[in-house]
């Protein structure tokens, strides 16, 4: 993950009239597959427009196949990028008060359960990759990026996000970083 700023801070990247405008998204119905951040999702629209304009941070899954952000933005244009799968979303799920949601045991938790998340992307893996719709085709691809992005990326990023939650600011530098256990 790069930082576009020496003290990233994702939620001042938002436009103005965000989040009220796109964001109305309630932590208590948070879709699971969501990884720890400032963003997240809880019943979000199905209609599988979200990956048009975030393919790298939205994905869908759940009961309904919802959208769900499964990496969290790292620049300005990444941001407005979610904002625009979120205008898009007619229920408004999305949302951006994360940061005052997770703790660092919860993301921790959220890690260490992260096999029921590589079980369940694998189990929609084969239907979409061979699906007639090229929706699901595509959908796929965004499935294996977060597969890979779970086994190499994630940990790091999570232990970046830690450290912002507990000193309030994402790192300055290389040193050292809160352990995921």
């Amino acid at each position: 993950m790069t930082y576009e700023e020496l003290c990233w801070e994702p939620i001042a990247a938002l436009p103005e009239g965000e989040p009220e405008t796109s964001f109305g998204g309630r932590w208590e119905d948070r879709l699971w597959l969501n990884v720890p951040g400032p963003f997240y999702t809880d019943i979000a629209d199905n209609c599988w427009t979200g990956r048009l304009h975030a393919p790298r941070h939205v994905l869908y899954g759940g009961e309904y196949f919802g959208e769900y952000v499964y990496r969290q933005p790292a620049t300005t244009a990444e941001v407005l990028n979610l904002v625009t799968a979120a205008q898009e979303d007619p229920y408004r799920g999305y949302a951006c008060d994360g940061d005052s949601r997770w703790t660092p045991e919860a993301v921790r938790d959220w890690w260490r359960d992260r096999g029921r998340v590589t079980e369940y992307l694998e189990s929609l893996l084969p239907t979409w990759s061979s699906s007639d719709r090229s929706d699901e085709r595509e959908a796929a691809e965004g499935l294996r990026d977060f597969a890979a992005y779970i086994t190499e990326g994630l940990g790091a990023d999570l232990r970046k996000y830690l450290l912002r939650l507990e000193e309030g600011c994402y790192p300055k530098n290389s040193g050292p970083l809160p352990e995921l256990r």
